[in-house]
């Protein structure tokens, strides 16, 4: 009979699961960290509504194991219910209930500010923001980390993780599908737990509520594929997080150290600039509003002057 021998738990990289003398190490060895966010929303009756928050925090996981670094907790609340994010949501979940966690824009960007001081403060040298939601999100994460990284040693780098993951499927390319193919291939090989394509409708006629949001090709997902997407976007993450050590420099000036730094930063530079975030634009579809009878026209229109 041949023993078998149990498998070594995999090396320890999650924040919030860390003793503080593995923190330290993981520290000493690579001065990097992830920040990773996304939020429930639906994503069809196949897979979990924390697809894309589960999907990004795993995939920073598998970073840190294979290239070092520290993995903050997942953030599971992301913009939604504005502008076109109502307009889409109107057209692909119908009126069901969405158990969505969803914040407004001028709110999930400043907590982001609040984010990156701790991570100054604590003395990382790179950091990574991997947003596993999509829509127009991703530019204003863009524009936040053009607009603070002149206030930080820390070196940073914001993107959708589909930024990461080109080309996908051979021959299909992978462009951040809404839970279709790529997205629920991922959560396969990452959570496969939360993926049952059982639960999909039985016809391609369904209604918006029955669809709950699914991509008309989830059916043609599969865990092989998503090994090789998430072995991808692993890889180019490692090599992002090598260029953004090579670019500390700890001479640069660190202004943001207190609470009260955030505050007048963000008065300063973001707010100004917050109506023309594309996450606060009233429609990037043709249709230039919700009907009034649904429950998406609420929260739609941005505010006129968003804190």
């Amino acid at each position: 009979m041949v023993e078998r021998r149990a498998k070594a738990p995999e090396r320890e990289v999650r924040w919030e699961r860390m003793f503080p003398d593995q923190l330290e190490a993981a520290f000493d060895a690579v001065p990097a960290v992830y920040l990773t966010y996304g939020l429930c929303e639906p994503h069809g009756p196949h897979a979990a509504l924390g697809l894309d928050a589960l999907k990004a925090h795993a995939l920073a996981v598998r970073a840190a194991r294979r290239h070092g670094g520290i993995v903050a907790p997942p953030d599971f609340w992301h913009v939604h219910e504005i502008g076109g994010y109502a307009i889409w949501a109107e057209r692909e979940i119908g009126e069901a209930r969405p158990w969505l966690t969803a914040e407004p824009p001028w709110l999930h960007f400043k907590r982001i500010c609040y984010h990156l001081r701790a991570m100054e403060v604590l003395g990382f040298r790179a950091a990574i923001l991997l947003s596993g939601h999509y829509g127009p999100n991703y530019l204003d994460l863009r524009t936040l980390v053009e607009l603070i990284q002149g206030e930080l040693r820390l070196r940073l780098y914001g993107l959708p993780d589909f930024e990461a993951n080109r080309p996908g499927f051979p021959g299909d390319g992978a462009d951040g599908d809404h839970a279709g193919k790529v997205e629920t291939s991922l959560l396969m090989a990452l959570e496969p737990a939360c993926v049952d394509l059982g639960r999909l409708p039985a016809t391609a006629a369904a209604s918006a509520e029955e669809r709950f949001a699914a991509g008309a090709d989830a059916a043609r997902s599969s865990a092989e594929a998503g090994r090789r997407m998430a072995a991808g976007i692993v890889a180019w993450l490692g090599e992002k997080q090598r260029q953004l050590l090579a670019a500390y420099d700890p001479e640069r000036p660190s202004r943001l150290r207190t609470f009260g730094d955030v505050e007048r930063f963000w008065v300063r530079r973001v707010k100004p600039r917050l109506r023309h975030f594309a996450s606060m634009q009233a429609s990037w579809y043709d249709k230039p509003a919700p009907d009034p009878a649904s429950r998406w026209y609420a929260n739609w229109r941005p505010p006129d002057d968003p804190p």
